[in-house]
């Protein structure tokens, strides 16, 4: 009886061996193949793509920054160009007064002795964050996933 068993479990290892080697099996393995690395690929062209968008968005950022500083200077030059701005000059580094105008030059420790004394500002700090570290990052968690500004 025990004969039987062994020849027939030989007959069934044997058997599974060979469906292995079948058509259908490749063919399946293959695909299985084929499939798995259509995936990788994938996987690798959403991650370059996601990166070549955050440059686009850094760069465009830098662009716009820079044609705001370009606006300024523009402005600036506008500014300096002026009548306004001429007169103003002319007074401060040359003593220039204005026709009618009566010209006084005050010392510095005159004008300092007479000036109110300038505070400095406090910078009040806010209270450390007694939660305990889990429920800092949950929280953290859900501002992320909600877009929510803390």
């Amino acid at each position: 009886m025990m004969d039987k068993l062994s020849g027939i479990n030989g007959i069934r290892s044997g058997a599974r061996w060979k469906s292995l080697f079948e058509l259908r099996s490749i063919g399946q393995l293959v695909f299985g193949i084929i499939v798995v690395l259509v995936s990788w690929s994938g996987v690798k062209v959403i991650q370059s793509n996601y990166e070549l968008q955050k440059q686009i968005s850094a760069m465009q950022q830098e662009n716009d920054v820079q044609s705001l500083e370009n606006t300024n200077l523009r402005l600036k030059n506008q500014y300096l160009n002026t009548d306004q701005y001429l007169e103003l000059s002319a007074r401060e580094h040359f003593s220039k007064a204005a026709p009618g105008e009566t010209l006084l030059i005050v010392p510095d420790s005159v004008a300092l002795a007479h000036s109110v004394p300038v505070a400095t500002p406090v910078t009040i700090k806010a209270p450390a964050d007694t939660r305990p570290w889990y429920e800092r990052n949950f929280n953290a968690w859900l501002d992320f996933l909600f877009h929510r500004e803390s």
